[in-house]
């Protein structure tokens, strides 16, 4: 591999790394409903950076029905949310 390819190769992986990183970012709330049926959660939540979304109350589907489990109506949360096929969805909790 020449040195030409070899940095192309470190800049895509930079760039690969700082897309993961921006995605991973987690945001505050707090579970204000839980609908077990439709595995949909509403959260009061900050900012969602990653889809240029203010802070509001929200319906959210779950990327996992086990999310579902996880939380409780009124327990705080730190999430990640992405569009996922088109929905607006959690992807992660913890």
């Amino acid at each position: 591999m020449n040195k030409t390819n070899i940095l192309l190769a470190t800049a895509a992986a930079i760039a690969l790394g700082a897309t993961i990183a921006a995605a991973q970012e987690y945001t505050a709330g707090e579970v204000t409903k839980i609908d077990a049926a439709q595995k949909k959660l509403t959260i009061k939540h900050g900012e969602l950076a990653n889809l240029d979304m203010p802070a509001m109350t929200m319906v959210f589907v779950v990327a996992e029905d086990s999310m579902i489990e996880e939380v409780k109506v009124g327990q705080k949360i730190e999430f990640t949310a992405d569009r996922v096929n088109g929905r607006i969805t959690v992807t992660d909790i913890k």
